[in-house]
């Protein structure tokens, strides 16, 4: 009897294990994660709690007193330790503490690209106890004054290069010193950065600099990357900050870990993942000017990378190069960023090995995330009730036609069940805050969504469609203003791009709607890219949106680019096609009309145009 039941207990214990993968097969990952959420927000909160209040730099001073001589940054064959960045920092804060043109308070405008002085500035600024807006380097004339007037009170500027075109209009909006990070001067109304810091002491800031500084208080301003208009300055407060450094961490990454930073860092990705989780960590920065597909590996290897980020289109990018014996001959084990489509996932894993990705969810100003942290390829997280508990969220009804979420009897929204689309938002809260953005409370009022569930709460409103399947993975469908509705139905312009980009000769695919005069909604278009040396094929996109698509979501009509516009982190830009419309008369790029009476797409001439204003084709 002692035997027989000796012998099903040890039944029991083998089986056990396969029994809970079988049924729970994502069990172990879920209590990782779990695990590591509970220790970041208890770490979170015992840095809140502590006295002098504990900031981000607060976190990088650590870092030089325990590794000091380790290096922080590597650009262009030079090494900065976190020594090294320590002091120059110094250096940079007391020049401008010597020309008095900043207050602990104030805001500085950095309009740099990718440099180790970027770095240096930023925590020389945050050591005088100064904001500071992140401005977009590619950015030039009146999108560079509306940019400056998003901080309305900033003082001084640091720049690469000159600005002359637009000096007078900077000085009128306040900018009352201009610095540039270059010892060579063009412009007689610019001081040397440089120069002064090399004169300047390298003795550590005094921290009674700091001690106005609140958790509330701007750290930084980071400007939306444009996909839909104008750029707006979202402000990230020293709380937000402070949260940021947990991002690669919560990730596994570790002080043994190169980072290869090719990301903006005047952008979220960039600054608040690259940069400030390298903070944490203690990590080593590969740093780059700007990112280069072709050179992408040839760097990992050179400096042992073991983390890449990426951003909408960059692992597409190295998909697309030409293909070598080398390509799995690297050290990386870990790609982080969003964006990701699933095409490309499964492609940049079959020619690149096995490295793990971690694709999230996130937006700059937003207050909820969520991490795919169990490799689910096309999901950008997985949900979870403790998940929810902390950072209450939902996704909710939408109404495309309308613009605005559906409401039942009582005014409330309506919540959506697994495997529906819905509208994310997120209550804001004081552990998820929304702080707006910089000088534009209409657009922050817009951000915030009322009577969502109960008279009275406020949600953050993300702008995005998303979806939870029965598995509890969460996937990224659309952005409010792109999905359309056409014929009663919604077309999500992101599952369309995918299909067109199933199509061999076709590198990328931008769906969008236009509307048509005498029809409702608006009907499906898409900017197409070739892959270089083949011709648009007519006859086979035809047979292949019909096999793939409903009738309601096949592009009516194809616009021919040779390059897309995407914004500086890879996202494709929308709007201007939009306008542009499908009139062949006004388009220098070749157009094409899906004719269901010939079951192939044709040319687009000035008479179909006609014809399909006139209502004599139907659509």
């Amino acid at each position: 009897m002692l035997c027989s039941l000796m012998l099903l207990l040890s039944l029991l214990l083998i089986i056990a294990p396969l029994l809970l993968r079988l049924l729970f097969p994502h069990l172990w990952a879920d209590l990782v994660y779990h695990t590591e959420l509970l220790r970041i927000l208890l770490k979170f909160a015992s840095r809140r709690r502590r006295r002098p209040l504990f900031l981000a730099l607060d976190r990088f001073l650590e870092q030089v007193e325990t590794r000091p001589n380790k290096a922080f940054i590597v650009f262009e064959n030079k090494r900065f330790s976190f020594k090294d960045a320590d002091r120059e920092s110094n250096r940079i804060a007391n020049a401008l503490r010597v020309a008095s043109v900043l207050r602990p308070g104030d805001t500085a405008v950095l309009f740099m690209q990718n440099e180790p002085a970027f770095v240096f500035c930023w925590l020389a600024l945050a050591k005088l106890g100064c904001a500071c807006a992140l401005l977009n380097s590619s950015i030039r004339a009146r999108s560079l004054i509306a940019s400056v007037r998003c901080c309305r009170g900033a003082s001084v500027l640091i720049l690469q290069g000159a600005v002359e075109e637009v000096y007078e209009d900077l000085l009128q909006e306040g900018l009352t010193r201009i610095f540039i990070t270059a010892e060579e001067l063009r412009s007689s109304h610019m001081r040397s950065l440089i120069r002064a810091a090399q004169e300047s002491s390298d003795a550590e800031v005094p921290q009674t600099l700091r001690a106005s500084v609140s958790c509330t208080s701007p750290a930084v301003y980071i400007y939306t990357s444009g996909t839909t208009g104008l750029h707006k300055a979202a402000v990230i407060n020293q709380t937000r900050l402070l949260a940021a450094l947990a991002v690669l961490a919560s990730n596994g990454v570790t002080d043994s870990d190169v980072i290869y930073v090719t990301l903006p860092l005047y952008h979220t990705a960039g600054f608040l993942v690259g940069f400030m989780g390298s903070i944490e960590t203690g990590s080593t920065i590969i740093l780059r000017r700007k990112f280069s597909a072709s050179q992408f590996w040839d760097e990992c290897r050179a400096h042992n990378v073991t983390v890449i980020q990426y951003i909408g289109e960059v692992l597409r990018y190295l998909c697309n190069t030409p293909q070598r014996a080398s390509d799995k001959e690297h050290a990386v084990r870990l790609a982080i960023g969003n964006g990701l489509r699933s095409d490309v996932w499964r492609e940049f894993l079959k020619r690149f090995g096995h490295i793990q990705v971690r694709e999230f969810y996130a937006s700059t100003e937003g207050n909820v995330g969520f991490v795919n942290y169990a490799g689910k390829i096309g999901a950008v997280g997985r949900v979870s009730f403790l998940h929810k508990k902390l950072f209450p969220y939902a996704l909710i009804q939408y109404d495309t036609e309308c613009d605005e979420p559906v409401r039942n009897s009582r005014g409330l929204c309506v919540e959506v069940p697994k495997g529906q689309t819905g509208l994310l938002v997120s209550k804001i809260t004081e552990i998820a805050p929304f702080v707006g953005y910089a000088q534009n409370e209409q657009q922050t009022e817009k951000k915030r969504l009322r009577d969502v569930f109960k008279h009275g709460d406020v949600y953050f409103n993300s702008g995005d469609l998303l979806k939870i399947d029965h598995d509890n993975f969460i996937y990224f469908q659309d952005r409010v203003g792109d999905t359309f509705r056409w014929k009663g139905e919604n077309v999500a312009t992101t599952e369309v791009s995918d299909i067109i980009s199933m199509l061999d000769f076709v590198e990328e695919a931008n769906v969008y709607g236009v509307r048509v005069p005498g029809h409702e909604g608006r009907i499906g278009m898409a900017a197409v890219k070739l892959m270089d040396g083949v011709e648009f094929e007519c006859k086979k996109t035809f047979d292949h949106v019909c096999r793939f698509l409903p009738v309601y979501a096949r592009p009516r009509f194809i616009r021919i680019q040779s390059s897309m516009d995407i914004t500086a982190t890879f996202k494709q830009l929308k709007l201007k096609l939009v306008e542009a419309g499908f009139n062949p008369s006004m388009a220098t790029d070749s157009l094409y009309f899906l004719c269901e009476r010939e079951r192939t797409y044709v040319s687009l001439t000035p008479s179909i145009y006609q014809q399909i204003l006139s209502h004599s084709i139907k659509l």
